[in-house]
């Protein structure tokens, strides 16, 4: 809807879908191109192939972060996990519903392996789950945790995310992201352990089981009013 409000005929709202597709345009790429009327100047150019190959191009601000690529928590109540479970059931139990799982993640992530072996020394480890993001362009490795976030589990992360950029990276995709999904994520701990850290790690919390929708929606309404209420209080100093 929002791409058919912007396009003045059915040929230029096409011509803009198979552009997006064929560059892997992100949301803002897509609005700047409307916005200066790229499929105008493209059918006006004398040099329309350098037009379309300069326009698929990202600039600095088109780029999607891996802040906005990674959501927090994720909700994964389809895989019926009510009960103990252990990481392996965990990771069982994602592989089985991948679909849903992807979903979950987001559109650009795809499906790389599981347990992916690596070895250092005479150590030998597993990476939980591996997945590419597509317009991120690099690895995102997984790492599951029952528990709480750690900083030996930042430490693992660190290690399996240098190991990925030397040995798994290809020579045109981004570093390698990390991202530890865990059940609780202490706000000071995750700041002090992941903050500055030469590779890009976050670490999310996941949900099997959802609060009572009630009590979402109370607290949902109550965060709405916390936030007008200090736009109120803002306003009120600004005027006084």
């Amino acid at each position: 809807m929002h791409l058919v409000r912007r396009t003045r005929s059915i040929e230029e709202r096409r011509f803009y879908e198979a552009e997006a597709l064929r560059g892997g345009w992100s949301v803002r790429q897509l609005d700047r191109q409307i916005g200066s009327q790229f499929y105008t100047r493209a059918l006006l150019s004398n040099n329309k192939r350098g037009m379309l190959e300069e326009g698929s191009q990202p600039l600095p601000g088109d780029l999607v972060t891996p802040e906005e690529a990674i959501k927090d928590p994720y909700i994964l109540e389809f895989l019926n996990l009510k009960d103990e479970y252990s990481e392996s059931d965990l990771e069982d139990a994602l592989i089985h519903r991948l679909e849903d799982f992807l979903l979950e993640l987001g559109n650009d992530f795809t499906f790389v392996g599981r347990q992916r072996r690596l070895r250092l020394d005479e150590s030998w480890f597993r990476v939980d789950l591996l997945f590419f993001h597509r317009r991120l362009r690099c690895l995102v490795i997984i790492d599951l945790k029952l528990g709480e976030l750690t900083h030996a589990d930042v430490g693992q992360m660190h290690m399996y995310c240098n190991y990925a950029r030397a040995h798994w990276t290809l020579p045109d995709e981004n570093p390698p992201v990390g991202l530890i999904l865990c059940a609780r994520a202490k706000s000071a701990l995750a700041r002090y352990a992941l903050d500055g850290l030469p590779n890009k790690i976050m670490a999310a919390q996941y949900q099997t089981v959802l609060p009572d929708v009630r009590l979402l929606e109370a607290e949902l309404e109550r965060t709405r009013r916390e936030l007008e209420t200090r736009r109120i209080t803002r306003s009120g100093d600004v005027e006084g």
